[in-house]
């Protein structure tokens, strides 16, 4: 591709049969954009990548003892602490969202196994992430893309049909339950609801999600927390966002940004500004 500056963003949503199991896809590709580091931040999301024209740069993992390198495709699970990617003036690719529930039946393992971790995803998936890479490579434009991500994941699905799935499950329940509750359903309840063990219920979620319940509720709150905060980044309102977001006070908003970002919430704005306001704050 040629030079020149380029500032592309774009959203979809994936063939109805894999929604629930996918959230969304975002395409992006920049070109002549000042270098700098993206914060891969803590969500509820597994997120695969895969690259258009050039590797994702990670200069840190969320496991501190991964070693930083070039990924032309990336899947990592749920995680507590940041990622940091280098920019270093252009980035293309494709973020799919994946949830833990979708995980078993769309990649053929439970999410706790990539709980904490990058990796190439050709490593976990198999040689068929190649292929698609290079399908992608040769489509001509956003909706090609998004179809041919499609195409490869309803094939996956297929293919992994007697996979033995989740989602029945009361742990499956129990993540819904977190999600609707904004995080904020207490974790004795969840286990009361399901007739589990608080410990019982903790190792399944674990197993199956990637995180404890407790865990899991501090993503999705700081999430929902640092989605609000990207949609009013010039007159951020920390006091009243961390009521909204069921934190007790501000301080308190500022220490989950503290553990999950390594940041406080004006430092991330900040940081993250200019992706913000082009559309490039994927949930990663």
């Amino acid at each position: 591709m040629g030079g020149g500056f380029v500032d592309e963003a774009v959203r979809a949503v994936p063939a109805p049969p894999l929604r629930g199991l996918v959230g969304w896809y975002s395409g992006y590709r920049q070109r002549g954009i000042p270098q700098g580091r993206h914060r891969g931040l803590p969500s509820p999301w597994l997120t695969l990548i895969l690259t258009l024209d050039e590797p994702l740069s990670m200069a840190a993992h969320p496991d501190p003892f991964a070693t930083p390198g070039d990924y032309l495709t990336l899947l990592g699970g749920l995680h507590l602490t940041p990622a940091l990617i280098n920019v270093p003036g252009r980035q293309s690719g494709i973020q799919v969202a994946i949830s833990p529930l979708g995980a078993r039946v769309l990649l053929g393992l439970p999410a706790g196994e990539l709980a904490g971790i990058d990796a190439h995803a050709d490593d976990v998936l198999g040689a068929d992430v190649r292929e698609v890479h290079d399908r992608l490579r040769e489509a001509p434009d956003w909706a090609a893309r998004f179809h041919v991500v499609d195409t490869w994941l309803l094939g996956r699905m297929s293919r992994l049909d007697g996979v033995p799935t989740a989602s029945a499950d009361p742990v499956a329940g129990s993540w819904q339950r977190l999600l609707s509750s904004g995080g904020r359903l207490r974790v004795d309840r969840l286990a009361a609801e399901t007739g589990f063990s608080d410990r019982h219920l903790r190792n399944r979620f674990r197993a199956e999600i990637g995180l404890t319940p407790k865990a899991a509720a501090r993503v999705i709150r700081f999430d929902l927390a640092r989605r609000r905060l990207a949609r009013r980044p010039g007159r951020p309102d920390l006091a009243g966002l961390a009521a909204d977001c069921g934190y007790a006070d501000q301080s308190h908003l500022d220490r989950e940004f503290a553990a999950l970002a390594s940041c406080t919430p004006s430092a991330w704005l900040a940081q993250e500004f200019r992706n913000i306001q082009s559309g490039h704050h994927p949930s990663s």
